[in-house]
């Protein structure tokens, strides 16, 4: 991100994350969980859903909003979109140029700057607006980021995310009991959640920079902001699976045990006679109309 405008209160927060983001680029890029080798051979998709759900991209210009270091934005070029990505780590928007440049992908495009501050530094606009899994938490207000998302689609274009579902960002992930206890704010909050973790979600060493700051969206809230910015609704899914371990009880699909992180041919679920207490992830498409 670039540095947030100068009184905003969540100039701190936003300056803490990116430290932190930035110390996890290196270790991410080298961790088995993002499996940047397997990527390279072309074998670390995008998840089926999100293939499935998008459509065929060919021909068609694609901004990824908090893209960390390129290899989903580079997957969605793999399958024909012309595509820019967008994070406020400049480490990120770095490897991301390096691994364009790797994988021979010559159209695509990387900039540094904070999501909020995305039309002062994108000057097009697109046919596809992509954000993944564990973006929104980072952002403090979801109507000014429906906004901006709004601002970069072409008319008759779309946004499509899939992401972890709110409900489950609100449990406690850390109990011994296996119940499902909600523990943390479920609705957006003035002042975000504060975490602290020696480690980053996938494998790697201790980080320097172990504080983060997130704030949670409701699911009314999300989808109320985007229809306030006049996107149409198409779609909405909550599922039932979810694309990493978020629960320490949870089962992989397949019955087997997987390597920490995000495997894009797995999902985990919550045990049998369980699985339909919660949604888990959701997904959804919005456009702005012709």
């Amino acid at each position: 991100m670039s540095a947030p405008p100068a009184g905003d209160e969540n100039a701190a927060y936003f300056a803490a994350n990116r430290a932190r983001w930035d110390e996890a680029v290196p270790i991410h890029a080298a961790s088995e969980g993002y499996d940047l080798a397997g990527f390279l051979r072309g074998e670390k998709t995008l998840y089926p859903v999100e293939i499935e759900e998008v459509g065929d991209v060919g021909g068609k210009s694609l901004l990824h909003l908090q893209c960390h270091f390129g290899m989903d934005t580079l997957n969605w070029a793999r399958l024909g979109a012309r595509v820019t990505g967008l994070d406020f780590s400049g480490a990120a928007v770095a490897r991301a140029r390096e691994l364009a440049a790797e994988i021979g992908v010559e159209d695509a495009t990387f900039v540094q700057a904070n999501v909020y501050d995305a039309l002062a530094v994108i000057h097009t606009r697109f046919d596809v607006v992509y954000t993944g899994i564990g973006a929104l938490c980072w952002i403090p207000d979801v109507q000014r980021w429906a906004n901006v998302v709004s601002s970069l689609l072409k008319p008759g274009g779309f946004l499509y995310v899939y992401e972890g579902h709110p409900m489950l960002w609100a449990l406690d992930s850390e109990r011994a009991d296996k119940l499902m206890v909600v523990g943390h704010p479920y609705f957006e909050t003035e002042r975000p959640s504060e975490w602290a973790g020696e480690t980053t979600y996938v494998d790697g060493p201790p980080l320097e920079n172990q504080k983060s700051f997130e704030w949670n969206h409701g699911l009314g809230e999300i989808v109320t902001a985007l229809i306030d910015a006049g996107l149409r609704l198409d779609f909405l899914h909550e599922h039932r699976e979810v694309a990493w371990q978020a629960l320490p009880w949870m089962v992989r699909t397949d019955g087997a045990t997987a390597a920490r992180g995000y495997a894009r041919r797995t999902a985990w679920q919550l045990p049998p006679g369980e699985r339909d207490l919660c949604p888990l992830m959701y997904s959804l498409k919005a456009s702005k109309p012709a």
